[in-house]
């Protein structure tokens, strides 16, 4: 009678052991890719104005933007941005300043997933363009910073705060605007 509630019990565990499984699917066999769509609102230091020519602005300008992640693995990952600076800007006489327009591409360094938070701090250097209604052409950019996504459900990220420090090449000088801006993005697949 022992050895057959034994035998029983043993084929019972091995059946439920044969049909559980520990994740949905493998680890060495899971999508890695991903797609992270977002928008943002960002307040910069545009260290621009008519009225002081190049250095820092007196006013700060507000403006919105538009993000997109690619996740290739958890190390390579790839930012773009555009960002409008058109609120709260400067005019002086027939002069007007209407803003700072940047767009942006490079790696994006996740450091650390915390999962009793869902926070995710990540740094991120970037290059493309920068440009204004005070330059001729559209300036050389680029950008390093860093910030924090806090996952919120399974498709939905609050990205707060986001830095950046910007560096523009500018005949016969350079521009170091920084920005800083809140988000929210929706993982597409």
């Amino acid at each position: 009678m022992k050895i057959t509630i034994v035998s029983l019990f043993a084929i019972i565990l091995a059946g439920g052991v044969a049909t559980a499984s520990a994740q949905v699917a493998p680890s060495a066999t899971a999508r890695q890719f991903s797609v992270t769509a977002g928008g943002m609102a960002s307040i910069s230091q545009p260290d621009y104005s008519y009225i002081y020519g190049a250095g820092t602005s007196p006013n700060r300008t507000y403006g919105l933007g538009a993000y997109v992640d690619l996740h290739f693995t958890r190390w390579i990952q790839i930012e773009g941005e555009g960002r409008w600076q058109r609120f709260n800007t400067v005019t002086s006489g027939f002069n007007e300043y209407n803003g700072e327009d940047t767009y942006l591409i490079g790696p994006r360094l996740p450091v650390h997933t915390f999962r009793f938070l869902h926070a995710t701090p990540y740094g991120k250097f970037l290059v493309g363009l920068g440009n204004g209604t005070f330059l001729t052409a559209p300036a050389f950019a680029v950008a390093a910073g860093g910030g924090v996504d806090f996952r919120v459900s399974k498709r939905f990220s609050v990205r707060l705060p986001d830095f950046e420090y910007q560096y523009w090449d500018v005949n016969p000088t350079a521009l170091k605007p920084y920005v800083g801006s809140v988000g929210v993005s929706y993982k597409i697949f």
